[in-house]
């Protein structure tokens, strides 16, 4: 198994040498729900990928369901309102535990030889183990909305939620690698679940922004400079799973605190059970067979960005 995850594409283009290095013929699947209303819009897109684009147009196939299926258009609204409550309730969760982590990590003492034998730094990782309790709460709901949509929504009987899904599969016959590119998460993740898209272990896959966060297990939302001042990164939704033991950082430079690494630090203990990958301009990470390079910039639990091979 190939996946090769890419920094953003604005402004260092790394898709068509990606593509390339798979040395492989024949078309191209793009999943580009991301980009919403504009998912047609691929010239530039299908250039980079030497004009083998195979367009699976998820996005527009998803309004068509909205549009001619009132049952599962009806469950997807519901479930768009109890998801926003949902993570109203979970944001509000999270900023109490994280306001505790900062005011205790504070405490901590400064000199090394004394940081492992303190109360305060004991005290911090019990303060980050509640951060991480938030977080599985918060997808043990989401699991049950899910749940809720599918049994209201009636995804598996549905007439024309099964004829996109058969449309679909034909599509992928035949294609060679599969790409997908940023956009909107939501989007993305919502027409990705309800045509229950499976990438084949043996397809090459090149993704990057919202399409590397797809990948993943966990798919996690941050930006330290947002409109709202500092919002705390939080858990969006469950990935692919493709690549495991991952959270990815796209844009990291610039929605990341890179220059506090106490920050940075409790970010990397809150997911210690993954690598933080960081990936900004220029990155191209050819992950084979689950295994990430040595290249690969990873956030430590020092509060540290070091490569792989020297963690």
């Amino acid at each position: 198994m190939r996946t090769i995850l890419l920094g953003p594409q604005r402004f260092t283009v790394k898709a068509t040498t990606a593509l390339r290095s798979l040395e492989t013929e024949g078309p191209v699947a793009v999943i580009n729900a991301g980009w919403e209303e504009r998912e047609d819009d691929t010239a530039e897109l299908d250039a980079a990928l030497d004009g083998r684009a195979r367009n699976l147009r998820l996005f527009h196939r998803l309004g068509d369901v909205l549009l001619k299926d009132a049952t599962f258009a009806a469950a997807a609204s519901r479930f768009r309102v109890r998801h926003d409550e949902l993570t109203g309730l979970y944001r509000t969760r999270l900023d109490h535990v994280k306001e505790e982590v900062y005011a205790v990590s504070a405490l901590v003492p400064i000199h090394p030889a004394g940081v492992h034998h303190s109360a305060a730094y004991r005290g911090l990782l019990d303060a980050v183990e509640n951060v991480r309790r938030t977080d599985d709460w918060y997808l043990r709901e989401l699991g049950l909305l899910y749940a809720a949509l599918a049994e209201e929504g009636r995804t598996e009987a549905t007439g024309v939620i099964g004829w996109h899904r058969g449309e679909i599969q034909a599509a992928l016959i035949g294609c060679a690698a599969m790409v997908l590119p940023g956009g909107n998460i939501r989007s993305l993740m919502s027409a990705i679940r309800l045509f229950q898209v499976d990438i084949p272990a043996e397809m090459p896959v090149v993704a990057w922004s919202a399409g590397a966060m797809a990948l993943t297990d966990r798919i996690v939302l941050f930006h330290d400079f947002g409109s709202t001042a500092a919002r705390e990164t939080e858990l969006f939704d469950f990935g692919l799973g493709r690549i495991k033991g991952v959270v990815v950082f796209p844009h990291a430079r610039r929605r990341l605190r890179m220059d506090d690494p106490n920050r940075l630090s409790i970010l990397a203990q809150r997911f210690h059970d993954a690598e933080c990958v960081v990936l900004d301009d220029g990155t191209l990470l050819d992950v084979r067979d689950g295994v990430r390079p040595a290249s690969a910039r990873i956030i430590g639990t020092d509060g540290i960005v070091h490569t792989g091979d020297a963690l």
